[in-house]
């Protein structure tokens, strides 16, 4: 990795916040003349981030929204400067983006695939974004990637844990910083044998999308390798709310471990129904039945209080990382301090993941020395970096997909505040959740080559 030294300039320039319409013209901004879908003409250059404002995910929207705002800051040279300083690439000065000003606009993609679309094509047709952010749904993702592809511009992926995302649905023109279900169950395999044993019947309960569907398979086979036994998998509604119609069988059904593929305000509410049921106190085929949920975060725990103590599941980082597991993951207390200085609280890993992905963008059109998108996929594929507070991390260049160590939390039998909700039990080293490009969970998708649009 090239570590030049980082000359700040200090030069300070406010970002614009706006909100995208939902007009969508059926043609794309750009001219025919340009050499690239919404290249900038002036002194600036405009951002769109997509998150979900409403719906199940909205927490996680929030804090998302709050870290590109605060990444903006950064790339305009407003604040301490957060991660800037601690960035292996050291391109970013601090002046923008190759020397333009930042700015954004926002949508709301409702947690929906159609909305989310439908607000990212308006920000790129209408405000000319150059590159779209965002979401904390895999369908959206999934929705909004293919939309960047063919509007010729960047997608760097938001909060996107489907093996799909860089599977069967990678897409030239996305990348995806944030982990995948399959590294989750990598990690959390030999972390829940040692808790549970090799001979648990589970039962699943599952999201009903891509998400939920590669969550629940990749779990399972991971655990049935260990030679636990899979009993049912039920699929639930995205819009659910009560899930005690799906929690009652459970009870009849054999099963000493229950699964729920389930995030955000889904998890909270499946969680806390399953704990109102009594599950937790029961003892099924002579062992204490267990609640695992593969992939949860701090707002999660926040909001499913005292139900989520001693809960296992996963997540792509945490605020504590650097001062609990040592330098290998700095980046995190600089992200820590600007975030808690301007908000009042510490980050998720919502927030740190859209911030990272910021940077990213810009660092790669500052090395590429152009905004096209073709000029940036060339300077990121493959690219190899530390110091964005997950330790050395590679975009791998198959499939656009990050590799980096994945940890393994549980929720805090006796939190100390509302902030140490969740406790990491274990760091996975990434080359225990790396695989081949061709595996068979990733099989069936073509990255293609890159579309520049106009």
């Amino acid at each position: 990795m090239s570590k030049s030294n980082l000359t700040r300039r200090g030069v300070l320039k406010s970002g614009a916040v706006g909100g995208a319409g939902l007009a969508l013209p059926t043609i794309f901004a750009a001219s025919s003349a340009s050499a690239f879908t919404n290249e900038p003409t002036g002194d600036s250059v405009t951002l769109g981030f997509n998150v979900p404002q409403t719906g199940p995910y909205a927490d996680e929207g929030a804090d998302e929204l709050r870290a590109f705002e605060l990444a903006v800051e950064h790339l305009n040279g407003e604040g301490d400067g957060g991660m800037l300083s601690t960035f292996s690439s050291q391109e970013l000065k601090g002046d923008g983006i190759l020397g333009k000003k930042v700015k954004f606009v926002t949508g709301d993609t409702q947690t929906k695939s159609d909305a989310a679309r439908a607000s990212a094509k308006s920000m790129i047709e209408k405000d000319g974004a150059i590159m779209i952010s965002g979401g904390s749904s895999s369908g959206v993702a999934v929705a909004v990637q293919a939309l960047a592809q063919e509007a010729g511009v960047i997608f760097m992926a938001g909060l996107t844990h489907s093996n799909d995302t860089t599977g069967k649905d990678r897409k030239a023109n996305g990348f995806r910083h944030f982990f995948n279900a399959y590294m989750s169950a990598a990690a959390l395999a030999p972390v829940l044998e040692k808790l549970y044993g090799n001979d648990r019947r589970a039962y699943h309960l599952t999201a009903d999308y891509t998400w939920g569907w590669t969550q629940q398979e990749s779990i399972a086979a991971a655990t049935e390798a260990l030679g636990w036994e899979t009993v049912n998998n039920v699929l639930t509604p995205l819009a659910a709310t009560d899930f005690s119609s799906y929690i009652a069988p459970v009870l009849n059904s054999g099963a000493d471990v229950l699964v729920l593929n389930h995030y955000g305000g889904n998890m909270v509410n499946s969680l806390t129904n399953a704990v109102q049921f009594g599950l937790r106190e029961k003892q099924v085929n002579g062992r204490n039945f267990e609640i695992v949920v593969p992939l949860y975060s701090e707002l999660m725990a926040k909001g499913a209080g005292a139900n989520i103590k001693g809960i296992v599941g996963s997540q792509n980082w945490d605020w504590k990382l650097e001062n609990e597991k040592g330098a290998t993951y700095t980046g995190t207390n600089a992200f820590v301090k600007s975030f808690g200085t301007k908000y009042g609280f510490p980050p998720s890993q919502a927030a740190q993941t859209c911030y990272a992905q910021t940077l990213l963008y810009a660092d790669a059109v500052q090395r590429a020395g152009t905004f096209n998108p073709c000029g940036v996929v060339d300077a990121l594929q493959g690219f190899e970096f530390d110091g964005l507070g997950n330790g050395p991390t590679l975009y791998r260049a198959e499939d656009h997909q990050c590799f980096k160590d994945v940890l393994v939390v549980r929720g805090a039998e006796n939190p100390s505040d509302e902030f140490n909700l969740v406790e990491i039990v274990e760091v996975t080293p990434a080359e225990q959740v790396t695989y081949p490009p061709d595996h068979p969970m990733f099989a069936g998708g073509d990255l293609g080559t890159c579309n520049p649009g106009a």
